[in-house]
């Protein structure tokens, strides 16, 4: 067989005559096509009505109508297939207009000759295939045509949710920064409100662990944790008694037995509260482990060396240089003698490269109102009773304004807590 696919080369010849049509039918059938063969024309058009076929071909002169007719009629009916039109008295003329109309794909002229005729049906039936193919072709561009334009319309509409959504995240997350930055400063309020002292620590410790965090050294999520624990470290402190925190401010060494194991589990009340934020878990540890010792004496579970989270290292080294009662020179030298003992390291030399010494945070004390002498200089302001500022913070202090804060009203000038930079 000739062709693959036998629907394509259907053939229809049409012919008045019995015996042409037989002769052209065999011709045809020998060479692999399937040919349907009429002698009337009405039945040929219910057959092209009924059928596809890919090259129709057709006498010129029969009795119910014309060849040309009965092509024009077939070319209403299947555009597609190739015409062809036999006859031996057709003039010229009308045969270059049927052909130019498109009427017919090509004319033959009687008596036709073998070579001639399976050479021109070849042609018609590529002809047919190429004008099939075409079409389909067309078809499915316009198709994949219509597919692009209706997926590109969807992508940009996920597009444009996806940047909305984007939006709205990017306000959400701002938002939630917000509001934990806030949560924040509400932590540090209430261990502000709770005891002064610690709330001017936690801000020395907040500022150098600031710093430290810039490094490349920590990872970004190391980094931040730091910065978090550092806010929130004391946290654990205002459910101790403040007498007591007060003594182990003033003075470590005084506390008893008793006294120093309830400030031992200080750390371990701040985990607890900072663990009711899910995502502060990470924190938490830090802060349960900010008093654990490179050398295994820390406490509360007496972890050593690389055992320490990294945060909890480095949170130790800050808040070692802002709470030891040493002048800011001396309390760096502390800091250098205990690496490799109390602090790690590796976290003593990132704090001493991180740190601006000229920057470190003033070291603060607390005293009573009696205490007050000349040359201090007021870490936080004093007020009234009434609520009036009397020396604004970073005053520096003299007998006079000692004596004139001291002519004021206050309930009891020796219990009135006052804050003083060393």
């Amino acid at each position: 067989m000739r062709f693959s696919e036998p629907r394509s080369s259907n053939i229809l010849v049409l012919d008045d005559d019995d015996i042409v049509l037989l002769a052209m039918k065999e011709t045809l059938e020998r060479e692999g096509y399937l040919v349907t063969a009429f002698t009337s024309p009405n039945e040929a058009i219910k057959a092209v009505e009924a059928n596809r076929f890919s090259t129709i071909i057709s006498d010129h002169r029969m009795p119910e109508m014309t060849g040309l007719e009965f092509l024009d009629l077939c070319k209403q009916k299947q555009p597609n297939a190739s015409r062809i039109l036999i006859t031996g008295v057709l003039t010229l003329n009308t045969v270059v207009e049927a052909v130019n109309k498109g009427e017919i794909f090509r004319f033959l002229a009687k008596p036709w000759i073998r070579e001639e005729l399976l050479a021109t049906v070849e042609n018609a039936v590529q002809r047919y295939a190429l004008v099939e193919t075409n079409e389909k072709l067309q078809a499915d561009t316009l198709d994949l045509n219509e597919k692009l334009v209706a997926s590109n319309t969807t992508l940009e509409d996920k597009v444009r949710q996806l940047q909305e959504q984007t939006i709205m995240l990017d306000e959400a997350n701002q938002a939630l920064e917000r509001n934990f930055k806030h949560s924040l400063e509400i932590c540090f309020r209430l261990i502000e409100a709770f005891h002064p002292i610690l709330g001017q620590q936690t801000k020395s410790v907040v500022s150098i662990c600031s710093e430290i965090a810039k490094s490349e050294l920590l990872e970004p999520r190391e980094a931040e944790v730091l910065k978090v624990a550092s806010w929130l470290y004391n946290l654990g402190r205002i459910g101790l008694p403040r007498d007591l925190v007060s003594k182990s401010l003033n003075d470590a060494q005084s506390l008893d037995e008793t006294e120093e194991t309830l400030m031992r589990h200080y750390p371990v009340y701040g985990q607890t509260l900072a663990s009711f934020v899910e995502n502060l878990n990470e924190v938490g540890l830090a802060i349960r482990y900010h008093r654990e010792r490179f050398d295994g004496l820390g406490y509360p579970d007496q972890l050593s060396r690389e055992s320490i989270p990294v945060p909890a290292r480095h949170l130790a080294v800050a808040i070692g240089f802002v709470e030891c009662n040493l002048p800011r020179d001396q309390a760096l030298e502390f800091i250098i003698r205990e690496s490799g003992r109390a602090y790690h390291p590796e976290a003593v030399r990132l704090f001493m490269k991180s740190s601006n010494l000229t920057n470190l945070p003033k070291k603060v004390r607390e005293i009573t109102l009696a205490e007050l002498e000349p040359g201090m200089v007021l870490a936080k302001g004093i007020y009234s009773p009434s609520g009036l500022l009397l020396i604004p913070e970073d005053k520096r202090l003299t007998g006079g304004i000692i004596s004139k804060i001291k002519e004021h009203d206050f309930a009891n000038p020796l219990t009135q807590r006052l804050m003083v930079f060393r």
